[in-house]
């Protein structure tokens, strides 16, 4: 059976709170959360229950710098996305990375193809008329901001 092509937009937005409240966490935490087909954009902050999709967020033991993990733990997303866009605030992206399907059992994540998405400072999004719809796996590594005094 084909996977349903939902119009469905993905808006990932990585607050600077989520930041600060990470850097109180020694441990990564995974939270669960859905996305839904139906055409409408969905912001994730943070949700309880079960969910198809998880969350990790976990800090260097110097605080400056952390890695969020969002993916579908069943390795590959029964969706089509349209489009997807991961941002953070006050914080420096250093590595970021898309993924068609995530490592589930005995099979490896899978990268999308470099022209399929781009990393910015501050975001990894879709690239419009390049991205072929499947998402299920982003990774961000961030270097948060210093104030010099």
């Amino acid at each position: 059976m084909a996977a349903p092509s939902a119009g469905l937009p993905l808006l990932l937005l990585l607050l600077a709170a989520a930041l600060r409240a990470a850097g109180a966490v020694s441990e990564p935490s995974t939270v669960a959360f859905d996305v839904r087909p139906g055409g409408v954009e969905h912001s994730f902050g943070q949700s309880v229950g079960p969910g198809q999709w998880q969350m990790s967020l976990g800090t260097s033991e110097d605080h400056q710098h952390f890695t969020c993990t969002i993916w579908r733990p069943q390795g590959k997303s029964y969706l089509y996305f349209t489009q997807f866009k991961a941002e953070v605030q006050g914080a420096e992206i250093e590595y970021g990375m898309a993924y068609s399907k995530a490592a589930f059992e005995r099979e490896s994540d899978v990268p999308l193809k470099s022209e399929e998405f781009e990393v910015t400072k501050t975001s990894v999004a879709h690239r419009p008329g390049a991205f072929k719809a499947e998402l299920s796996k982003l990774v961000i590594v961030a270097k948060a901001a210093r104030s010099e005094l």
